[in-house]
């Protein structure tokens, strides 16, 4: 009796069926829960922050988008969703996250606000610690940087909200330092480059504010206040410049009315002189010169960003009232 032979072909041609049925399954199922993630809240620390840090050409986002698979272009057409985007995550509407609509609010005050803004900057916001750095957060995976650096930005944009012009410097003050051979303590030597250089490329600049973060444990640095966590915030003034009393009193007037409107977020002024210190911290530059602390290393985005809406704030009603 003759065997029956199956050729090698035929089994295959039986295997396929099975393979192909079991990938339709598996991307059945990631459809569904997709759309099932959609009708819930998903939890978030600060959907205001998350749309920000987001935004297109802000520094601290890293978004590669090359050499992406035909099935990585395949799930985002289907779907809808680019997994490796998060501007795309949002643009979703998952409940509880920052929607479409709110970014495209956002476009349009931009715009809205264009003829409002001066066209020449009248705020300067440097850090003359730019590597300072607060906890790593949530925000990780949009490889945000948690350092200083990241609190100009949302403060300009808060201000610019609000009808100013600001300008951040751009350039990395611990590197003019290295290129000026000077170890850490020459940082205010090196930021003071930069803001001469600033007042000359930008005459219409008035209000120098340099965003530090302090070096104390997280209890000493935070407040709880009607359920929100806020990293407290410290001005420093430089008893040894002649002019101090104008920059004191300047200070002394921001720290009064933040804790007016969240009490005890202001720690109050730190005077500084003497052996050992820099005791003028650039503040002789201009009687608008402040440096303020903003929360420390253990404080997170989120607190230090609730801090910066107070902050924003406040330095509105005063510079415009300056200003008069």
């Amino acid at each position: 009796m003759k065997k029956k032979f199956i050729s090698k072909n035929k089994k295959t041609k039986k295997i396929k069926p099975k393979i192909i049925l079991f990938f339709i399954m598996i991307f059945s199922s990631f459809l569904l829960t997709i759309k099932a993630l959609s009708k819930y809240n998903l939890p978030h620390q600060n959907s205001d922050l998350v749309n920000f840090l987001i935004e297109n050409n802000n520094p601290f986002i890293v978004n590669s988008k090359s050499n992406y698979s035909y099935f990585h272009q395949l799930m985002t057409k289907l779907i809808d969703l680019d997994l490796t985007d998060p501007l795309s995550i949002l643009d979703t509407n998952f409940k509880g996250l920052t929607k479409k609509t709110d970014l495209d609010d956002k476009k349009v005050r931009k715009v809205s606000n264009e003829d409002v803004v001066n066209e020449e900057p009248t705020i300067y916001l440097y850090n003359s610690h730019d590597t300072e750095e607060y906890k790593p957060s949530s925000f990780a995976e949009y490889s945000v940087m948690p350092t200083v650096k990241l609190s100009d930005y949302v403060l300009k944009e808060k201000l610019e909200d609000n009808g100013f012009s600001v300008l951040i410097e751009e350039q990395s003050i611990s590197s003019i330092r290295s290129s000026l051979g000077l170890n850490y303590a020459g940082s205010y030597d090196a930021s003071r480059v930069l803001m001469e250089q600033a007042k000359v490329n930008y005459p219409s600049l008035i209000y120098f504010i340099d965003l530090h973060r302090d070096s104390l444990s997280h209890d000493k640095t935070t407040l709880t206040y009607n359920d929100k966590n806020y990293a407290k915030v410290m001005f420093l003034v430089g008893l040894e410049n002649p002019s101090y009393q104008g920059n004191l009193d300047f200070s002394t007037k921001i720290s009064e009315m933040i804790n007016a409107k969240v009490p005890g977020l202001s720690k109050g002024i730190y005077e500084k002189e003497g052996e050992g210190v820099n005791g003028i911290y650039n503040q002789d530059f201009s009687n608008r010169t402040i440096l303020i602390e903003v929360g420390g290393p253990e404080n997170t985005i989120d607190e230090v960003y609730e801090t910066l809406l107070v902050l924003s704030d406040v330095l509105t009603e005063v510079i415009k009232s300056d200003q008069n």
